[in-house]
């Protein structure tokens, strides 16, 4: 009840910053089209590097990790570009600025090369883990998918911050991965659980709507025997879904910069600094 009831506070505390500058939406916005684009792009090399795989037969499908790794090196730097320009744009707020859309893009472009840096780091710990998850299934053992998840989960936590120490310090890949250790270690000792309660929180909200508009559009369905209120009803919850994945991902930005803030300079401006702490710290 007490990682509820701070999920919830921590998520108003969010909004605060959020209410403040609605625009910081846009940059999720752009990212998810971003992504879109960069996932039909890679759609038909991704079937021709299968189908070659499938001709020379070499037992590890080489053509299709190459054009994953691409993939990967893509889709990432579009997002961290994007996550960049948030966090950096956020950062301003907490410090007690006034950031335009323009002020974040700034920041990241000023931080391309070690956005390149990092989107080439994860594409490779991606493939890697993708490659141990893969071979472990068609082996038939579950070594390798545990491996794949406990380094994972791992990875997420040691590299929580990575993307504010790029925009505010400008380090590249791996010195970040460093600062990011350090900045989290430092504040918080060495047993972090990352309980990042906005995504819980956001995880409830989205599976309650799931359940009352399916219900509504199902029950409508049967009552009126027609499949129109059960399309129209999965049309918006699947817009509904979105909306709160978007709020979701710029909720998270600013709260990896509340907690940037905090771990650096020992304040988080708006956002006030016990909530932080209590987010993450492992009880």
């Amino acid at each position: 009840m007490n990682k509820i009831q701070r999920s919830w506070t921590l998520a108003k505390a969010s909004l605060e910053v959020l209410q403040k500058d609605k625009e910081l939406l846009i940059f999720p916005i752009i990212s998810s089209i971003g992504v879109f684009i960069v996932t039909l792009t890679f759609l038909v090399p991704t079937l021709l590097s299968n189908f070659v795989d499938n001709v020379v037969q070499t037992g590890i499908p080489v053509f299709g990790y190459v054009v994953m790794f691409l993939f990967y090196l893509v889709q990432y730097t579009v997002v961290f570009f994007c996550n960049t320009a948030l966090v950096g744009a956020a950062m301003i707020r907490i410090r007690g600025g006034d950031p335009k859309v323009k002020d974040g893009f700034n920041i990241a472009f000023s931080r391309f090369s070690p956005i390149i840096g990092w989107a080439l780091v994860s594409a490779t710990v991606g493939v890697i883990l993708n490659m141990l998850s893969s071979q472990s299934k068609e082996r038939g053992r579950g070594l390798g998918a545990i491996i794949s998840k406990l380094f994972g989960a791992a990875w997420n936590v040691v590299t929580f911050l990575v993307v504010p120490v790029v925009a505010i310090e400008g380090l590249g890949p791996i010195k970040a991965v460093e600062r990011s250790w350090n900045l989290l270690k430092r504040s918080w000792g060495e047993q972090i659980s990352g309980t990042l309660s906005i995504g819980a929180v956001f995880f409830l909200i989205g599976f309650g709507l799931v359940l009352l508009l399916g219900g509504l559009g199902i029950g409508l369905t049967i009552w009126l025997e027609s499949a129109i209120p059960v399309i129209v009803f999965a049309a918006v919850l699947v817009l509904v879904l979105m909306a709160l994945g978007l709020f979701n991902t710029t909720l998270s930005g600013i709260f990896s910069a509340a907690v940037y803030a905090y771990a650096a300079d020992g304040q988080v401006g708006l956002i006030d600094e016990s909530l932080v702490r209590s987010a993450v710290i492992a009880e």
